[in-house]
């Protein structure tokens, strides 16, 4: 799997659409270095293996290419850079309750609202939800990290993303595993890291790591009852599993109380 992930932090709005525009033009192609600290969206896991059908019910494909996981049986979270503004939006479908999209037995629903997260301009607040048209039923949702007592260990990551830098989204979801890195190292890789809003996890060998496609999508452990809990949202990094430059996380416990109130306020 590889994660989505946007592009250079402070270069300025246009600069960072270019920078990203760039660097996907350069992964594809495979003749040019990678902006050294670019912050490109991710799609799909790299290292990763298939997913087995009802491991993980919370996944949610997006149609504008990114992941998700069920917040509730009404809402979505996501990341930011995935979603426009916040108001009205029917144009998003989601695709749930499977892990081969082309399943007969998706679970299809359209969006009729998204919240962007207030004050977002690509540098951190990475996370977004979006409020479906009707409930889903029968799906267990995701709970998310109130404290960053699960900010440490090893993290599960999947999505339909890429499988490799630059290569194409997935029909079935791939899963894999990713150990915590520490702000301090990971600061090394990226200046640009926001400690407290970000959460890096990875290999220094690489090889493993979220990719264009998983931009949005859970990162998870477990808790200390042994279920399931969101740690991070796929955000951005430097290419797809490049040794030294681990994959780039929104840290969901500070913004919990924030998602909690914008999902009260959506009604769900």
């Amino acid at each position: 799997m590889s994660a989505g992930r946007a592009p250079a932090r402070r270069a300025g709005t246009h600069a960072r659409r270019l920078l990203a525009v760039l660097t996907a033009v350069v992964a594809i192609v495979g003749v040019l270095p990678g902006a050294a600290h670019a912050r490109e969206t991710r799609e799909s896991v790299v290292g990763g293996t298939r997913a087995a059908q009802g491991e993980f019910p919370f996944m949610v494909r997006l149609s504008m290419g990114c992941g998700g996981a069920l917040y509730s049986s009404r809402l979505v979270l996501t990341a930011a850079h995935c979603v426009g503004s916040t108001g009205t939006n029917t144009s998003i479908t989601a695709t749930l309750g499977v892990v081969d999209l082309q399943s007969s037995s998706r679970i299809t629903v359209r969006s009729n609202y998204v919240y962007r997260a207030p004050g977002y301009n690509g540098n951190g607040k990475d996370w977004a939800l979006i409020r479906l048209a009707s409930p889903v039923t029968g799906l267990a949702a995701l709970p998310i990290a109130t404290t960053t007592a699960y900010n440490s260990g090893t993290f599960t990551v999947a999505g339909w993303g890429a499988a490799r830098e630059g290569g194409a989204q997935q029909r079935y979801l791939l899963k894999a595993t990713v150990p915590f890195v520490p702000d301090s190292t990971c600061d090394n890789s990226y200046p640009d890291l926001i400690p407290g809003e970000e959460i890096c996890a990875g290999y220094a060998s690489g090889g493993t790591d979220t990719c264009q496609g998983d931009s949005g999508g859970p990162m998870f452990r477990r808790d200390a009852s042994n279920a399931w809990i969101q740690v991070g949202i796929v955000s951005w990094g430097n290419g797809c599993a490049r040794p030294n430059y681990p994959g780039v996380y929104t840290e969901v416990s500070t913004f919990a109380s924030a998602i909690a109130s914008a999902a009260a306020s959506l009604g769900g």
